[in-house]
């Protein structure tokens, strides 16, 4: 029989949905809940700090985790050896989360802390030790200690190894980084054919989801990966074909654009080998941006005519409006504005016949923009005004198109608007729609020198939890817009 979900299990799957607030608010209560009943400082009340801290790790609020992890650790339970070894764990997302966070000199101490107290504990043959060198390992390379990174890493591959435990593949993982960035000319993926595949793609996934930490590092290793995957798994493999997809990111990222061209190709070339319609589609569209941004637009535009025709054949609305907006998009860039403006009007036929509104009113919005450089203002402000009534209002392209608006309606066809107070309106509008009606006159949102500046005016006293609602959902907010501040979409 299976077990009904834990609030943990429940605020994740608001997370999923991008309910953050929700997810929060939920760990809260439980966190409160457990100190009313247990105490503060007790086992059920560290637990409770250790879950919320989780989650704000997994949204990226790395300094609230941090305080969540800490107050966890502040009261270490005498005389309990179960108690402890939560402690144990507590302690160890502290320093992982002080490492995501850059700051390494405080990780590097609690995580040096945490492998003695484990020494201590559990010995040096046992997992639970080994579990403190490997972030230790991964401190010591950010920090460009790579040998003392290397002979760390070393003893926790031998422990699981030894061990039969699955937390080999991660140690495997950052061994392969650690090696990549020795630059000795040694192979960083040795001895894959003695693991299992569910070990070997638990490697490549570990590999992925650190990437983005070192783009240029992670380059090497994934290609290094790629070359063991496809003799390991095969070159149709999903994992392979995610390891390929990843590194024409990371391409993109470093500015290797025809390394992203080459390996998009192949992704392609694969999932038309495995009758993969749906996703060769998404495929080509990838390649057609990859080839627009080297700056070969026949290329772009080819490919897009061949997308067309795989969502034809597809058949589904949403499918044939996506590939038709970005196509007229590419057209418009190039100047080809007739042809330009019938794949836009299209994607919005398209789309107006399926059900799915984002595609919806992403595509309304495009073809309001195009309008709008066209100096059509009358019909541009039409269709920009209906797109955005079926977007959420912290949609990229809601504000986007919020930004051209205000142009749009003093009749400027370009110079599209001030991107950044659209998003401080945005940022209002968050906020104020998830409050009590009654609880604000208003809230004033700016920006300053790159940061929010916000002035709360309250019609009334609040209660406690209003105020604590309110700080959440600004922060809340904060950590929605700020990277649309200098990287708006």
């Amino acid at each position: 029989m299976s077990r009904s979900p834990s609030s943990l299990d429940i605020a994740y799957g608001l997370l999923e949905e991008g309910r953050l607030i929700d997810a929060e608010q939920l760990l809260l209560k439980e966190l409160r809940k457990a100190e009313r009943k247990h105490g503060p400082g007790s086992p059920q009340w560290a637990s409770a700090q250790c879950d919320l801290g989780n989650l704000l790790f997994s949204s990226g609020r790395l300094d609230r985790a941090v305080d969540c992890y800490r107050s966890a650790c502040s009261r270490p339970p005498a005389g309990d050896p179960e108690a402890y070894k939560d402690q144990l764990t507590y302690r160890l997302n502290l320093g992982m989360v002080l490492t995501t966070a850059g700051r390494l000199d405080e990780a590097e101490d609690e995580l040096r802390r945490n492998l003695q107290e484990r020494r201590d504990f559990y010995g040096r043959e046992h997992p639970g030790y080994a579990y403190a060198l490997e972030p230790l390992a991964d401190v010591l390379l950010r920090r460009g200690d790579i040998g003392q990174a290397r002979q760390l890493v070393e003893e926790a591959v031998g422990n699981f190894w030894r061990n039969g435990h699955e937390r080999v593949a991660t140690a495997l993982a950052l061994r392969a980084e650690i090696v990549v960035a020795a630059a000795a000319g040694e192979s960083a993926f040795t001895g894959l054919e003695q693991l299992p595949d569910d070990v070997v793609e638990q490697i490549a996934h570990t590999v992925m989801s650190r990437t983005g930490q070192d783009p240029a590092t992670g380059r090497a290793v994934l290609t290094s990966l790629i070359a063991a995957l496809e003799e390991r798994l095969g070159p149709d493999h999903q994992t392979t074909l995610n390891a390929l997809s990843q590194l024409a990111n990371t391409g993109h990222d470093i500015g290797d654009e025809t390394g992203r061209v080459r390996a998009i190709e192949k992704v392609l070339a694969s999932y038309d080998r495995q009758g993969r319609a749906e996703d060769a589609l998404m495929a080509a569209l990838g390649l057609a941006m990859a080839q627009d941004d080297t700056g070969d637009t026949g290329a772009a535009l080819r490919t897009f005519e061949d997308a067309w025709a795989r969502a034809d054949r597809i058949g589904r609305p949403e499918l044939r409006a996506q590939v038709l907006r970005n196509w007229g998009l590419a057209l418009s860039a190039a100047g080809r504005t007739a042809e330009a403006e019938r794949r836009l009007r299209d994607a919005v036929a398209a789309a107006d016949l399926g059900h799915d509104h984002e595609m919806l009113g992403r595509s309304r919005i495009a073809l309001g923009l195009f309008l709008q450089h066209e100096e059509r203002m009358g019909e541009a402000r039409q269709v920009v005004e209906a797109g955005l009534s079926t977007l959420d209002v912290a949609h990229p392209d809601a504000i986007v198109g919020r930004s051209h608006l205000g142009a749009i309606v003093q009749g400027r066809a370009c110079g599209c608007g001030d991107v950044q107070g659209t998003i401080a309106e945005a940022f209002r509008e968050f906020v104020m729609s998830r409050l009590p009606g009654d609880l604000l006159e208003d809230l004033d949102v700016g920006v300053d020198d790159g940061e929010f500046a916000i002035q709360v005016r309250l019609r009334r006293k609040p209660s406690a939890a209003e105020i604590e609602h309110m700080n959440r959902l600004i922060e809340s907010a904060n950590a929605e817009f700020r990277s649309r501040l200098t990287s708006p979409r």
